[in-house]
Formats: structure tokens, C-alpha cells, sequence
């Protein structure tokens, strides 16, 4: 078992800083407890003279800092390996490629980062005990630093189709699957799950919900990410998000202010830019992180669009004064953590240079800035620009000042340490299973049932085809698919056997499935975004043909159902993560009655000004 480390005292470098403190026979540790302790009012509600207490501490420690020091609390940065020190050869290259370093202790170390971020590509989400590792070991590298302060770690665990901690920790349904189920309860429950979890790891940030109402069927890079297209549901939703995560001591962020819901183009890869009028904003938009706001949420995290109706001068809302302080700051009063979403992303990078881009963003109201593409180069803008008088320092310590009361509330200055007991006694275990599992249950939607189909019976059509899309299973699940699902419907008694078509199947896999269904009592099709021009019409259709009957299962958006009107049973799980999955074998078993509810219209294929299903539509048995 690994226990709780020991804060290291400053190291000899930083000795006279903490002279005073030391002859009062105050260690550095207890000064940071003494911080949190009364810094944490500010969050839970106490007196504003506690409050104004731990404001006075957390200027303290601010004023001790270096101006590079400052400067490296504003930013959070992404950094490959899951060690902090000894990280394996081919992330060091990768690190001294992208950020000039050899590992997180030696970024700790030249750049003062007040916060890291994980991600499972970057190897940092091995396993449970590993990243508990990581975590101590970022913390216990900053700690070390003269002046040194506890480390803010973030990571994107929506959920769904975005995870980046997989399994064996616990992975819930997605957004759209909880906007399917309309359950608050089970929402806040999937946050305090999901919550425990990371903090258990040491991951103190998580960047969910998201806060966007998908309006726009077309949306690229929100989709089933969103709760849904009704903002009021998403609302609630979202708020019972944000006091489950935050129930388990998570910062929660509510994403992507002023709202993403309504764009066919990725921010990641384009310039969105949201024609909504101010009034249209407010009816569509603002709702759900208004809801964030007076659920008390911790941090807000910016969209890299353009919305001319709030700021007609171009910028993307990550740069925008106008939206970040005008109507966040000041119309909706918002006062916690605004975090930019990556400045690596091109929505941010169309207008300005990666060196005015921070330096913007922290003009226009932001605190937290998030994985810049070149850190080199974004640091020593911000560091240039205070130099040169463009930015002051007092406002760099407006921004500190609501990160460490975050980090303070989260109890980082009191312990920023976990330990691999806590892990086992919180992630993955068997009661959070289960709650994932009933969750799940209350989600999938059925939409067509034609002939009273579903529930398929065992004794007429035990032998199942599963055939289908098998896109890359998100973060951590098993997958794929068709074999998660042939493998439930066996489990309940069905002998099912998987067959992979693919999102794009060619004719000879076409063929070799129609093959295979000529053998079967009925066949399940799993489809993923389906198009007017899709082969996968063309599967579903000649499987059709074969007179087996077909039961598809939309397993990302649900907006399939309008291309394929002939298939006489079709479910929605809005992921083809295996909690959904399983839940939708249950579903078609029988053993499950389907209870969710379409969360977003669905239009006509063939008149896309129609609705064929609406918000609310789902059948039961």
C-alpha cells in the first residue's frame, strides 16, 4: 500500500522566504492548512470574516511569489508520461518536442504551472494505482520548489463518448443517455460516482458537464455530449451535475460559455460563429450555465466562437471582454474560475498568434489557460506583456487569487496526497457498477417497434447476428461494439455471435453478412451516424431483404432512425460504451422495460423542416 507522503518543508533555496514564518514555529505545511482551512469559507457558505481571513492568506502566499511565478499559476499544461520523473523515453523525446522538458517535475520546475491536465493519449491514465502515482508525484515535485504550491489537476471524464480514466474505474452513461433518462437523480449520482473516482486519483478537476444545447443536428463536435435540445432540461440536468461533482470535492466545469450547441463546424479545426441574436441567446444558451452558476459551480470553460450578437468585433469568446466580463463577470455574476478550453485548438488561433492569444484571454476575464500549443512562447507573452505594462500584475492576482480559493476549497493546500487504499476503496468498485448500471437502465430509447418486435423472445429467436459499425470504442471500454453486444445477449441467454461491417462497410462485407443472417433468427445492426449517401443503408437494407427480422440500434446519434424508416425496431444509447450497450441487450432481452426519452428532436430525412420524432418521443413494452 502506498500511504500518504509527507509535504516536504522549502528547500534551501527558499529558506529566507519563510523565515518569519518558521521562528512562530509554523512549518510550511501548516501554514498551507491554516490557509485551506479558512480560504474554504469563501466556498462553503461560512462568515464573510472567515472569508475575508482566508482571502487575506491566500494574498499572503500571492505576494511571496516571483513574477514568473504568477505568470505559471495561470496556465495548466498538458505533459506526456505516467511518471512524473521518470517517465518512459519515448514521452521524454515527446515532451523536449513540445514543451522543451524531459517530464512533469523538470515542466514543475522551469514554468511554475499552477495546473496539469490528463489525458490518455498523453499516457498519463494507465491504470488507477498509476495515475495515483502520477498525481503524488506532481504534487510532491511542486511541493519541493521554493514557494512551492499544490498542483490543480484536470482532465476532460465526461463521460460517454469523452473518458479519459477507463476502466477498471467505473464509466457512466454519457450526457445525451442522461438527457434520454430526465432523471436529476441519477445525474447527480453519475457526478458523485464519476467525482469520487478522480479525486480518489488525485484529479481535483474535472471539465464537465457539458453546458451546450445541442440545437443543431448537424453539430460536429458537440452531439450526444449535450443533455439535449430543451434548455431547461439541460439545465436541471447540468445542475444536478455540477452538485454531484462537486458533493465529492471535484471542481465541476460547466462547458463551452456562451454555448456550442449550434454549429456545424469544430472548433477544434474551424471558426465556429453562432448567428443567435442576443434574445435568441438568452431563450437557447444561457439557461444551463445559468443553472451552473446558482448550483454554485467551480469553474467555467470558454468556446473558441465567434457570436456577433454578444461581441461584434470578431474575436471568439475566449478573447471576448465583452462576453468573458461583460455578461459572465458581470450580467450573470459569476465570480469562480473561468478556464479557456485548448488554446491548441484553431478557433482560437484563426485571428491572433499563438503569442497574443493568452495575453487576450486574460484581458478579456480569463484565470485559467489551458494547453497552449507552444508553452514557451504563451508564457513569456503573458511574462512580456506585465513587463511591458499591457497587463498589470494586481491583474494576474485577481486570477491567482480564484485559483488558489479553488485550490484551497478542493483541500488541496491542507493535503494534495492520495493513496492506492484510497483508490481500492472508491474506484471501480462494485456498488459504483451496479449504480452505472441502473442508470444505464433508464436510459435507452426505444423508437420504433413495429409488429411488437422487441422484447425478442429466446425461444422463437434465440440464435442473434450482431452486425454493424464498430467505430473505435471510447476511452477504456472493451469494444467493440458488436461484440460487447453479442456478448450481453448471450449472457441473457441469447446465442449471439459478432460480426464487424465497419461505419463505411464494403460490398463484400455486405455480402458476407447477409450470408450470416440467412443462418440467424433475427439479426441486430449497430449504426453509427448514418448519411443520406451511407453504405450502411445499404446493409440494413439488404439485410432487410433477407426477411430476418432487423433491430438496430443507433449507438451514437440517435438522428439514424430518419435515414433507415424501414427497419421495425430501433433503439437509441447515444454511446457505444459498454454500460450503454449492456443496457440495450438488456432492453432488447426483455429483462429491462426501455425508459428513456428522445432528448432532441429528430427530423425527416427526405424534409428536414419536419419532425418525424420529438422531444419526449420513446415507446415502452
Amino acid at each position: 500500500m502506498l500511504a500518504p507522503p509527507r509535504v516536504p518543508g522549502p528547500s534551501p533555496e527558499g529558506a529566507h522566504v519563510y523565515e518569519r514564518t518558521r521562528k512562530s514555529g509554523t512549518s510550511r505545511r501548516t501554514l498551507l492548512a491554516a490557509t485551506a482551512g479558512t480560504a474554504a469559507a469563501v466556498a462553503v457558505g461560512q462568515s464573510p470574516a472567515q472569508a475575508d481571513s482566508g482571502d487575506r492568506r491566500l494574498r499572503a502566499l500571492i505576494s511571496r511569489m516571483t513574477l514568473e511565478e504568477k505568470v505559471g499559476q495561470l496556465f495548466v499544461m498538458r505533459v506526456y508520461g505516467h511518471s512524473a520523473t521518470a517517465p518512459d523515453q519515448a514521452d521524454i523525446d515527446a515532451n523536449l518536442r513540445e514543451i522543451g522538458v524531459r517530464t512533469a517535475a523538470e515542466l514543475l520546475a522551469r514554468y511554475h504551472v499552477g495546473g496539469i491536465i490528463y489525458f490518455a493519449w498523453a499516457h498519463n491514465t494507465r491504470d488507477p494505482h498509476q495515475i495515483a502515482d502520477l498525481s503524488n508525484g506532481i504534487q510532491r515535485a511542486s511541493l519541493e520548489k521554493p514557494r512551492g504550491l499544490p498542483v490543480l489537476i484536470s482532465t476532460d471524464q465526461e463521460h460517454g463518448i469523452v473518458a479519459r480514466v477507463g476502466k477498471p474505474a467505473t464509466l457512466l452513461p454519457g450526457a445525451m443517455a442522461l438527457g434520454a433518462g430526465g432523471s436529476r437523480s441519477g445525474a447527480r449520482r453519475a457526478g458523485q460516482i464519476g467525482g469520487a473516482e478522480l479525486r480518489a486519483m488525485g484529479i481535483r478537476q474535472d471539465y464537465a458537464p457539458v453546458a451546450d444545447v445541442n440545437v443543431n443536428p448537424a453539430n460536429p463536435v458537440i452531439g450526444v455530449r449535450s443533455f439535449g435540445a430543451d434548455p431547461q432540461a439541460v439545465a436541471a440536468l447540468v445542475a444536478a451535475q455540477v452538485k454531484g461533482y462537486q458533493g465529492s470535492r471535484v471542481a465541476a466545469t460547466a462547458k463551452h460559455f456562451p454555448g456550442h450547441g449550434d454549429t456545424e463546424t469544430d472548433s477544434h479545426y474551424g471558426f465556429p460563429v453562432i448567428e443567435h441574436t442576443e434574445a435568441q441567446w438568452a431563450e437557447l444558451d444561457a439557461p444551463p450555465f445559468q443553472a451552473a452558476i446558482a448550483a454554485g459551480i467551480d469553474s467555467i470553460m470558454t468556446a473558441h466562437i465567434m457570436v456577433p450578437a454578444l461581441d461584434p468585433s470578431g474575436d471568439p469568446a475566449t478573447l471576448s471582454r465583452p462576453i468573458l466580463t461583460g455578461i459572465l463577470r458581470e450580467r450573470l455574476g459569476y465570480d469562480g474560475v473561468v478556464v479557456t478550453d485548448s488554446l491548441g485548438m484553431e478557433g482560437v488561433r484563426t485571428k491572433y498568434g499563438d503569442d497574443r492569444v493568452p495575453v487576450l484571454a486574460l484581458k478579456a476575464g480569463v484565470d485559467q489557460l489551458l494547453n497552449p500549443p507552444k508553452l514557451d512562447v504563451a508564457w513569456n507573452a503573458v511574462l512580456a506583456a506585465v513587463r511591458g505594462g499591457e497587463l498589470t500584475e494586481a491583474r494576474l492576482d485577481e486570477s491567482i487569487l480564484r485559483v488558489l480559493r479553488l485550490k484551497a476549497k478542493l483541500g488541496l493546500l491542507k493535503d494534495p496526497y492520495v493513496s492506492h487504499r484510497g483508490v481500492d476503496r472508491v474506484v471501480g468498485i462494485p456498488a459504483h457498477l451496479r449504480a452505472a448500471d441502473k442508470i444505464a437502465d433508464g436510459t435507452t430509447t426505444l423508437l420504433v417497434n413495429s409488429g411488437g418486435l422487441l422484447p425478442l423472445s429466446r425461444r422463437t429467436h434465440r440464435k442473434v447476428l450482431v452486425v454493424g459499425a464498430d467505430p473505435a470504442s471510447p476511452s477504456g471500454t472493451t469494444g467493440p461494439p458488436t461484440t460487447v453486444l453479442a456478448g450481453a445477449l448471450t449472457e441473457l441467454g441469447f446465442t449471439a455471435t459478432a460480426l464487424s461491417t465497419g461505419t463505411a462497410p464494403s460490398a463484400a462485407a455486405i455480402a458476407q453478412a447477409v450470408a450470416a443472417a440467412r443462418d440467424a433468427d433475427a439479426v441486430v445492426v449497430g449504426t453509427y451516424n448514418v448519411t443520406a449517401t451511407s453504405s450502411q443503408k445499404t446493409l440494413v437494407g439488404e439485410l432487410l431483404a433477407t426477411g430476418r427480422p432487423v433491430i438496430a440500434v443507433a449507438v451514437r446519434n440517435p438522428y439514424d432512425v430518419a435515414q433507415l424508416p424501414s427497419v421495425p425496431a430501433y433503439l437509441a444509447t447515444y454511446s457505444w460504451t459498454d454500460v450503454e450497450l449492456r443496457a440495450a441487450a438488456r432492453v432488447i432481452a426483455g429483462r429491462v422495460e426501455p425508459a428513456g426519452r428522445l432528448p432532441v428532436p429528430v427530423q425527416r430525412a427526405d424534409a428536414p423542416d419536419r419532425v418525424l420524432y420529438p422531444i419526449g418521443h420513446g415507446l415502452s413494452y
